[in-house]
């Protein structure tokens, strides 16, 4: 069995990641290279975000998305180290609550990071 993170690290943060760089760019009139300093990452990567060869196989809700927007914006505004993960963490448990998890991995287990447990 995996745990919540695994799967979300695996499946659900490259699609998180895509919809920042998507917001960021689009919404935001920023760049690629922008977008990949706000976010940590090469800008090839944020190319690969967009040309959806990476993070394209999970669907966001329209909440989901709208959330991840919220982030994109704060980032863009300053955030700390410690305030970033704490967004992160944020989404993808507001992820996890949403139902993602529960529809499409139910066998998922404890959340190792924050030891929440999605609820069924």
């Amino acid at each position: 069995m995996k745990t919540t993170c695994e799967i979300m690290v695996q499946k659900v943060l490259p699609a998180i990641r895509a919809e920042i760089a998507r917001t960021i760019i689009s919404e935001h009139g920023r760049t690629q290279q922008e977008a990949a300093e706000v976010l940590g990452l090469s800008r090839a990567a944020v190319s690969q975000y967009l040309s959806e060869k990476r993070g394209a196989e999970v669907y966001l809700s329209e909440d989901a998305q709208r959330e991840i927007r919220k982030f994109a914006s704060q980032l863009l505004e300053g955030l700390d180290l410690k305030e970033q993960i704490i967004g992160m963490c944020n989404i993808c448990k507001y992820i996890q609550i949403s139902g993602w998890l529960n529809k499409n991995e139910p066998d998922a287990g404890y959340c190792v990071l924050c030891g929440d447990q999605v609820k069924q």
